[in-house]
């Protein structure tokens, strides 16, 4: 049965690892253009049930759930330094993982979050305004007003028979994630974010400060909420470059 981590490109030679964890419908996929890209760094990629390779495995709607099979996934691969990197829905999974793996005595290098709001700084939304229980047509609207998804592909009847019970997982992930309280990170965080994104400002995206005693920083880019597609090599070198303390 496939497992929580796919390899497309190892670096045996790299001193850190980047786990990265894919949005609200992505798959490890989305992250294949950075494993062959990112030559510094060892990246690995989460992926979840319910789709690719997983399609026929159980969907999986609770953030700490899926952070703790990724976390015990994680063990075999810290031989050395591992960073992660959440995009959106993922960045949530990024920081419940880094929180489990801190709570073992072995937190992450760094960890960064894209194109989220803080954990703590989640309005519950009336039922009125969820996503998850919405018919196809509304989840699918929202979908492509967030971007990176194509919607000629989602008005085929039977790719939305296969896609849409796992982004309707997902939404309901993100949806019911309710922050519980404990101790700060001790860990680097960097904010990534765009000037443009319908969902989260700079000043939401800040507040990732909050969660953490360790370094924080603030990256701001143009775009939207898929911002990250245009300017794949310059994040990965603001990453390379978050680490650098770390790997000398």
């Amino acid at each position: 049965m496939p497992g929580w981590i796919r390899t497309f490109q190892a670096r045996p030679a790299a001193a850190t690892r980047l786990i990265c964890f894919p949005h609200a419908g992505g798959s490890a996929a989305f992250y294949r253009p950075w494993a062959l890209a990112a030559t510094e760094v060892d990246v690995r990629i989460a992926e979840y049930p319910g789709r690719a390779d997983r399609l026929f495995e159980p969907l999986v709607d609770d953030a700490v759930e899926v952070a703790r099979a990724v976390t015990e996934a994680l063990l075999p691969l810290l031989d050395r330094p591992v960073a992660l990197f959440g995009h959106s829905m993922g960045a949530t999974i990024a920081y419940e993982t880094a929180r489990l793996l801190a709570a073992r005595g072995t937190p992450p290098a760094h960890l960064f979050v894209s194109a989220s709001r803080a954990p703590g700084d989640r309005p519950v939304k009336p039922a009125g305004e969820v996503f998850h229980d919405k018919d196809d047509d509304v989840l699918v609207a929202e979908l492509v007003r967030l971007g990176g998804t194509d919607a000629q592909a989602l008005a085929d009847p039977q790719l939305r028979e296969l896609v849409l019970p796992y982004i309707r997982s997902d939404f309901r992930l993100l949806e019911s994630y309710r922050h519980a309280p404990g101790p700060p990170l001790d860990v680097p965080i960097t904010a990534f974010t765009a000037d443009a994104d319908p969902i989260v400002t700079p000043a939401q995206a800040e507040r990732w400060a909050e969660v953490t005693t360790g370094a924080f920083a603030l990256r701001i880019y143009p775009g939207d909420h898929f911002y990250l597609l245009p300017h794949r090599d310059a994040l990965l070198a603001a990453i390379q470059e978050g680490l650098a303390g770390r790997v000398r």
